[in-house]
């Protein structure tokens, strides 16, 4: 499916999505409160078919965090990447863990490294940082490590 293919598709699920072409895959924006539902239905959708869940990152920004999903589909061979702003203060997004199994270790890894709360997620606790860790989120660009004098 072409970009603008994907496009259409994806604008007659989510009216409210906007769209980044620069890069090589089509970049969609979401409002956060709009994400679960989406997902569920990029998913299930059988035009779209977006079964694997490749990566998922988060990004600071300084001034909010953007949390970043790559799709793709292995039946029809196309790949998408969607963008969702959260507030830096409190960031909160819905796991998609139910949805895609893959999703369960890297919103671990997220909330851990970044601080993202995934509502909803089933197994919500540290992946790499030891249990009793309290230094703040490693990954955010506020983070200072006095001991070995990282700041960002």
């Amino acid at each position: 499916m072409t970009k603008e293919e994907l496009k259409i598709k994806i604008e007659d699920i989510l009216p409210a999505a906007t769209f980044d072409e620069t890069g090589e895959w089509l970049n969609i924006l979401i409002e956060a409160k709009a994400w679960y539902g989406f997902a569920k239905q990029i998913r299930s959708s059988r035009e779209l078919e977006f079964d694997y869940l490749f990566c998922l990152t988060c990004i600071d920004w300084k001034t909010h965090l953007t949390m970043v999903y790559h799709f793709t589909s292995t039946y029809r061979r196309h790949t998408i990447v969607i963008k969702s702003k959260l507030d830096r203060n409190n960031p909160e997004i819905e796991s998609v863990a139910a949805i895609w199994r893959t999703a369960e270790f890297h919103e671990r890894e997220v909330y851990e490294l970044f601080g993202v709360k995934f509502l909803n997620h089933p197994d919500m606790r540290k992946l790499l940082l030891t249990d009793d860790w309290s230094g703040g989120f490693p990954l955010r660009k506020d983070f200072e490590d006095p001991i070995n004098m990282i700041r960002l």
